[in-house]
């Protein structure tokens, strides 16, 4: 099964404008130059890359834990991704992820664990390998 992403970009990179949508358009959206390297409103694809790593290593981290015998009420994580400008023109050189699991009966060090198991696992994360800087923080709500 494939996942579909649609995008539109109009005009030069200065002025114009792009429309962003996901094959079931649970995700629309527009870009900018102003929104991807400013301030200006709209979204940008490090957002969605963050969004996409965030819903995946969750995903993958409730997967871990289940299968070690420890059922997640819930994980939630946020996901930043960072670009910069280079010699070359610009990379994504970082991705911070910071989860809170609410896992009954598992210790944190346990949690951790199945964490960075997630992080180097979950399919979004080995398909941003390439990315030099990927950390994590987890750690157990309350």
């Amino acid at each position: 099964m494939a996942a579909t992403g649609h995008a539109k970009w109009t005009g030069s990179v200065e002025a114009g404008s792009g429309t962003v949508d996901t094959g079931t358009k649970s995700l629309e959206g527009t870009y900018t130059a102003a929104s991807r390297f400013g301030d200006g409103k709209g979204t940008n694809p490090e957002e969605m890359l963050a969004a996409a790593h965030a819903s995946c290593f969750s995903m993958a981290l409730s997967l871990i834990l289940g299968g070690a015998g420890h059922a997640p009420e819930s994980i939630e994580t946020d996901a930043s991704v960072y670009l910069r400008r280079t010699d070359d023109g610009f990379e994504i050189h970082k991705i911070e992820l910071e989860t809170v699991g609410n896992v009954p009966g598992i210790d944190e060090d346990e949690f951790k664990r199945h964490a960075e198991t997630a992080k180097r696992g979950c399919p979004v994360s080995r398909a941003l390998a390439a990315v030099p800087d990927v950390s994590l923080e987890a750690r157990l709500a309350g």
